[in-house]
């Protein structure tokens, strides 16, 4: 699969909706009770950007980006409008937001995550499309100088490797790796200058 390293325009996504899904299987038991089993390790996420009016030139956009990807072909960028950033999207993004490893005094890069957690579990879901010039790191609480991190992948890599035990954690804003999930778009036309998208669902990809 090909991966364009272009964002879906923002106006394009507003009024989207969607959001995390995930596979379990449930079997009921011959004493009443049920066996659940996570098809999925995680969770990806599904939005529809259609039903929206729209204005005739910002169709022709979606039009335009849709072409440009090849319908289903190619993947691209998505800003989920509710989880965008490494905590919730009214707070600024601070070096201490989110865990990114313990140092070991050799390792130098570290995968980007963001935690969902609460009393009763957690999940750390894999940040690869992080937004260029967003991302900040601390050791042990002092923010990192000479951060390197890499958009296409999510991999931050410290100027020397971290120190035994220091406490590694990072904040960024992040788009989520999508495709379309559709090979056609619908559109009507609604008025003089004013279009309707009928259905134009996205889902998501490893990237």
């Amino acid at each position: 699969m090909s991966f364009h390293e272009v964002r879906l325009p923002l106006a394009l996504a507003f009024g989207s909706a969607g959001g995390p899904e995930r596979r379990t299987e449930i079997a009921r038991l011959a004493s009443g009770r049920e066996a659940r089993n996570a098809r999925w390790s995680g969770s990806r996420r599904r939005w529809d950007v259609g039903g929206a009016a729209m204005k005739l030139d910002l169709a022709h956009a979606l039009v335009g980006f849709f072409e440009a990807r090849g319908g289903r072909l190619n993947g691209f960028r998505f800003r989920d409008p509710l989880d965008w950033k490494s905590r919730e999207p009214s707070g600024a993004v601070t070096a201490g937001d989110q865990p990114l490893g313990i140092g070991d005094g050799v390792t130098a890069t570290f995968q980007l995550i963001k935690r969902y957690a609460d009393g009763g579990g957690s999940w750390d879901r894999p940040i690869r499309k992080p937004v260029g010039g967003t991302v900040v790191a601390a050791v042990d609480g002092a923010v990192a100088a000479g951060l390197a991190v890499d958009a296409t992948t999510g991999v931050a890599t410290f100027a020397a490797a971290p120190a035994m035990g220091a406490v590694l954690t990072a904040g960024f804003e992040f788009d989520v790796p999508v495709r379309f999930d559709t090979d056609r778009l619908e559109l009507s036309l609604e008025g003089f200058d004013a279009a309707r998208v009928m259905r134009a669902v996205v889902v998501e990809v490893a990237a």
